[in-house]
C-alpha cells in the first residue's frame, strides 16, 4: 500500500498527493481560432468526467493528454492560458499543465468515425447490427493509440521531472473510454523499459457487451489485453465489471477470480471494479433555485420531459409510441398533457443519424397531426441544444422523466432531474433498465422501452401517482445522488487506486493457482476412464527462462514428479523443445519418454530409435555460412549465437534495449538473405530452414506413430507449452486436446485454452495429473512406445512417410 493520502477540501473536493495524468480522447477544453486576431482561444467543454478530474488534476500539479478540436498545422503552437473572467473547472488548468495530441486529420477520423463511432460504439451497446468492421479503421485505431501512449509517455516524464512522483508515490495515469483501449500497453512498456515509476488505471463510460456479442470484433483480444494492461480497470455498474471478467477468461483463458472481481494476466493481478459516476449534485440544485420558469401552462398541464442526443441507443421512436399508444389508452390525458422532446444534434455527416432524425421527425408529425387539437398539441420537439440554466428549469417544473435508452452506460440525464426535483411536489422519473443508472436508482418507475404498450402503462402510472408517493420516492433518490456526486465517485476511484492509508480496498492480488484449480480446466475433459499424452516444452514451461540455456535446469521437485508420471502406465509423456534432442534429453535426464528436438524436426522416441525430418542438400552448408555471418556482424554488446544444429538462435536478452532494434532487423535480414525463415522467440530471432514442418506437425507425429491413426478417439491431450513457437502445436491440436499457454507477458496472442502465469503453475498442473491417475489400477499394456523392429536404428523418413506409416502403432488397448 503506497504511502498516500486523499485529503477532502471544504468543498469535498478530493485532492491526491500522487499527481494525475489523465488521458482522454479530448482535452477538457476545445480550441478554436478567433477569426479576427487568428489567435487560438479555450471554448470550455461540459460533462461530469471535466467537472470531478480537473480540480484534482489542478491541486496535484498533474497534466492532462487528449486533442484539442482543432488539427494544427503547428503542433508545436501554444496552448493559450484561459481567461481572466473563465469560472468553468478548467479555468485553472495551466498549459504547461496540457500535453496536446495532433495526428493527421484523415488517420484521425478513420480513427474516430470509422473505428470508435462505426464498430465500438454499437456493438458496446449490444447492437452488432449496426457495426461495420474494417481492418483499415482498426489498423488506423492502432496508430492513434500509440500516438497517445507516446504522448502519454512525454506527460508522465514531465510530471516526474517536475517532482511530482517517485517509487514510493508513483503517478497515477488514468486513460479514459473507448477511443483508447489499446494505449495502456504501449504505455506500461515504454513505462518499464525507461524505468518510469506510475500506476496505471482505465475507465469505460459505455457499456462492456456480454462474450457472446464482444466475441464478434475481430480483434477482441487486443481489446481485452489492452485494458488489462493497467492495474485497475473500472466500469460504471457491477453488470459490465462481470462481462468483461467473463470475456478475459473465455476469451483469453485468463485466471478470474468473480467474487473478488480480479483477472490474472501477464504475471499480474489486474483489478476490476464498478465506479457509478455522479454529477456535480449541489451546482444543478442551485441552478434549478435561480432557473425562471420556462414551461407555461396551468396547474393542470402536466409536462413529460425526455432530453437525448439524437442517437438510436436512446430509444427515441420507441418513446414516441408509447406516448402515442397511452393517448389512445387513456383518453383523459389528452388536452391535459404534452411531451416535451429535446433531442441534441449527433453527428449530423452520418447517414444513419440523418435517417433516425426523419424517421422521429415524420413520427412527431403523425401524432401530432392525429391529436392535436385547437388549444394543444401533444409534442412539442425541440432538435438544438438547450442551455443549462433551462434545462434546470425543465427539469424541476416537469412531472415525468422519462431515460428509456435502448442501452446506455449510465446516463446522467436521470441523475440531473433528481438534483433538480426542488419543488414541494416532484415529479416522477422513468427508467430503463438497460440503463447503467437503472441499476441503482431503484425508487424510480422501471420501464422496458422495447414493451410499447407496458410503457404507456408505467408513464399512465406516473401521471396518476398520489403525492405522497411521490415525495417518498423522490426523496430517497435525492439522498442517494447527493451523497454519491461526482466528487464521490472520484474519491472512489482514488481509493480503488490504493491512494488511501486506512482504507481496506479489499482482495487486490489473485491467489496463487492451486491443484483443485485444474478440477475446472481438466476433470471433465479427462473423465476417469481416458489415457492421457502430456506434451510440453522445456524452456519458460518445465524449467524457467534463463540468461544461458545452460543455465535452465529443472527443479528436483518438477524432476521427480515427471519420473513418477512417465511411469504411470496410463500417463505418456513428450518433451518438445526448441533445442536439439540430445540436449533436451541431457537437461530432463529421464528414460522412457520421447525427446523432440529442433521444434520437431528431430524425434527420438524411448527405444532409442530416431526420426530426422529431411532438409534439402543445400541448407546444410548454409548453416554454418549463417553462423559466421551472424558472429561477425551481430554478435556484440551480450548478443550471441546458438548453433542448434538444423537451425540457428541469435540471443539478445543481455544486449541494451535501445541497441535491440537495428541488431534485430540487421539479423532478421541475414537470415532471409541465405534462405532461413526469422521466426521470434524469447528474446531471441530464430533461423529456421524453409520446410514445413513445426511443433504442430511434430505433435501429430508423435501422437500417431505411438498411439495410430485413431489416437484421437482413443487418448486425451494436454499440450503446455510458452512461446510462439508453441502457438502451431495448439493451432494444430485445436478442439483435440487442452492447451495452456505460460506467459508473464501483457501483450500475446495465443490460440491456448487457458493461461498459466509461471513454471511454477505447470508444476501444479502435472500434481493434479499425479493426483488424478494414482488411484487407478495399473494396466496390463503400458502407454511406453515400442518400435516392433526393436533394432533401435536411426531412421530417417520424408513427411509422407511419417504421416501414413501405421508400422511403429502400438497395440491397440
Amino acid at each position: 500500500m503506497v504511502e498516500t493520502e486523499i485529503i477532502v477540501t471544504n468543498s469535498a473536493e478530493p485532492t491526491t498527493k500522487a499527481s494525475l495524468i489523465v488521458v482522454s480522447n479530448r482535452l477538457p477544453f476545445v480550441l478554436v481560432r478567433n477569426p479576427t486576431t487568428g489567435k487560438l482561444e479555450r471554448k470550455a467543454s461540459a460533462g461530469g468526467l471535466v467537472t470531478a478530474v480537473c480540480p484534482v488534476v489542478i491541486r496535484g500539479h498533474g497534466l492532462w493528454v487528449g486533442w484539442s478540436g482543432i488539427h494544427l498545422k503547428d503542433p508545436n503552437e501554444p496552448i493559450p492560458e484561459s481567461i481572466p473572467t473563465d469560472q468553468t473547472p478548467t479555468a485553472g488548468l495551466k498549459s504547461e499543465q496540457v500535453v496536446s495530441v495532433n495526428i493527421n486529420p484523415k488517420i484521425f477520423d478513420s480513427y474516430y468515425n470509422g473505428c470508435c463511432n462505426k464498430i465500438f460504439w454499437p456493438l458496446f451497446h449490444s447492437m452488432p447490427g449496426r457495426a461495420t468492421f474494417g481492418a483499415d479503421h482498426w489498423n488506423d485505431y492502432i496508430t492513434v493509440n500509440k500516438h497517445f501512449a507516446a504522448r502519454t509517455i512525454e506527460a508522465l516524464e514531465k510530471c516526474l521531472a517536475n517532482n511530482n512522483g517517485n517509487d514510493k508515490n508513483p503517478p497515477i495515469v488514468w486513460i479514459h473510454d473507448y477511443h483508447l483501449m489499446l494505449a495502456a500497453n504501449w504505455v506500461r512498456e515504454q513505462a518499464e523499459e525507461k524505468k518510469l515509476p506510475c500506476r496505471l488505471a482505465f475507465f469505460l463510460h459505455i457499456p462492456f457487451p456480454p462474450w457472446d456479442i464482444f466475441r464478434l470484433f475481430p480483434w477482441s483480444d487486443e481489446i481485452l489485453q489492452g485494458m488489462l494492461g493497467c492495474d485497475l480497470v473500472g466500469f460504471h455498474i457491477q453488470d459490465y465489471c462481470l462481462n468483461f471478467v467473463d470475456c478475459c477468461q473465455r476469451n483469453l483463458g485468463c485466471r478470474v477470480d468473480r467474487n473478488n472481481l480480479l483477472v490474472e494476466h501477464g504475471g499480474r493481478t489486474v483489478r476490476v471494479r464498478p465506479l457509478p459516476i455522479g454529477i456535480p449534485y449541489e451546482r444543478f440544485v442551485n441552478l434549478a433555485k435561480e432557473a425562471p420558469s420556462v414551461l407555461k401552462g396551468t396547474e393542470q398541464q402536466q409536462t413529460i420531459l425526455g432530453v437525448d442526443r439524437l442517437d438510436y441507443t436512446k430509444g427515441l421512436v420507441h418513446r414516441l409510441m408509447a406516448f402515442e399508444v397511452l393517448l389512445e389508452k387513456y383518453p383523459q390525458h389528452k388536452e391535459k398533457v404534452s411531451l416535451l422532446q429535446i433531442s441534441v444534434p449527433s453527428r449530423t455527416d452520418v447517414k444513419e443519424y440523418r435517417e433516425l432524425k426523419e424517421e422521429v421527425d415524420q413520427l412527431v408529425g403523425r401524432i401530432n397531426g392525429r391529436f392535436t387539437t385547437a388549444n394543444w398539441a401533444p409534442i412539442r420537439y425541440i432538435y438544438d441544444y438547450v442551455a443549462q440554466d433551462e434545462l434546470a428549469a425543465l427539469y424541476r417544473d416537469a412531472a415525468v422523466c422519462l431515460v428509456t435508452p435502448l442501452r446506455d452506460g449510465m446516463n446522467l440525464v436521470a441523475k440531473e432531474f433528481v438534483a433538480c426535483q426542488i419543488n414541494p411536489v416532484p415529479g416522477v422519473l422513468i427508467i430503463s433498465p438497460f440503463a447503467g443508472a437503472g441499476e441503482m436508482m431503484h425508487e424510480a418507475l422501471i420501464s422496458n422501452p422495447y414493451e410499447i404498450h407496458q410503457a404507456a402503462e408505467v408513464i399512465h402510472r406516473a401521471l396518476t401517482m398520489p403525492e405522497d408517493e411521490r415525495i417518498l420516492r423522490m426523496s430517497r433518490l435525492r439522498r442517494r445522488e447527493s451523497e454519491c456526486d461526482v466528487n464521490h465517485w472520484m474519491r472512489c476511484f482514488l481509493k480503488a487506486m490504493g491512494t488511501l492509508e486506512m482504507d481496506d480496498v479489499g482482495t487486490t492480488t489473485m491467489q496463487p493457482v492451486t491443484v483443485d484449480d485444474f478440477d475446472d480446466y481438466l476433470l471433465k475433459y479427462i473423465g476417469y476412464n481416458h489415457k492421457l499424452a502430456l506434451l510440453l516444452d522445456y524452456d519458460g514451461t518445465l524449467a524457467p527462462i534463463a540468461p544461458h540455456p545452460d543455465l535452465a535446469t529443472l527443479s528436483p521437485e518438477m524432476k521427480n514428479l515427471l519420473f513418477k508420471l512417465s511411469n504411470h502406465s496410463d500417463v505418456y509423456v513428450a518433451i518438445i523443445s526448441g533445442r536439439n534432442v540430445d540436449n533436451v534429453k541431457k537437461m530432463v535426464g529421464i528414460d522412457g519418454i520421447t525427446y523432440a528436438g529442433n521444434h520437431g524436426l528431430e524425434i527420438l522416441h524411448p527405444d532409442g530409435s530416431k526420426f530426422v525430418h529431411p532438409m534439402p542438400i543445400e541448407f546444410e552448408n548454409k548453416v554454418s555460412e549463417l553462423l559466421k555471418a551472424l558472429q561477425d556482424t551481430v554478435c556484440r554488446d551480450g548478443a550471441w549465437v546458438e548453433n542448434k544444429g538444423a537451425l540457428l538462435t541469435f540471443h539478445y536478452r543481455e544486449t541494451p534495449n535501445q541497441l535491440r532494434p537495428a541488431m534485430i532487423e540487421k539479423a532478421r535480414s541475414l537470415m532471409i538473405k541465405y534462405g532461413f525463415r526469422a521466426t521470434e522467440a524469447h528474446c531471441a530471432l530464430e533461423a529456421r530452414p524453409p520446410v514445413q514442418w513445426n511443433k504442430g506437425r511434430a505433435s501429430i507425429y508423435i501422437l500417431r506413430t505411438s498411439f495410430g491413426v485413431d489416437w484421437s478417439e482413443r487418448i486425451k491431450i494436454i499440450y503446455v507449452g510458452d512461446d510462439l513457437t508453441d502457438e502451431d502445436a495448439m493451432i494444430a491440436l485445436k478442439g483435440m486436446a487442452r492447451t495452456f499457454r505460460v506467459t508473464s507477458s501483457d501483450i500475446v496472442k495465443t490460440a491456448a485454452d487457458h493461461r498459466l502465469p509461471s513454471t511454477d503453475s505447470v508444476y501444479t498442473m502435472l500434481k493434479w495429473v499425479e493426483r488424478h491417475f494414482m488411484g487407478r489400477k495399473a494396466r496390463a499394456n503400458s502407454l511406453t512406445y515400442r518400435n516392433p523392429k526393436g533394432d533401435g536404428v536411426r531412421t530417417q523418413m520424408s513427411l509422407e512417410i511419417a504421416t501414413n506409416s501405421n508400422s511403429l502403432d502400438v497395440q491397440n488397448v
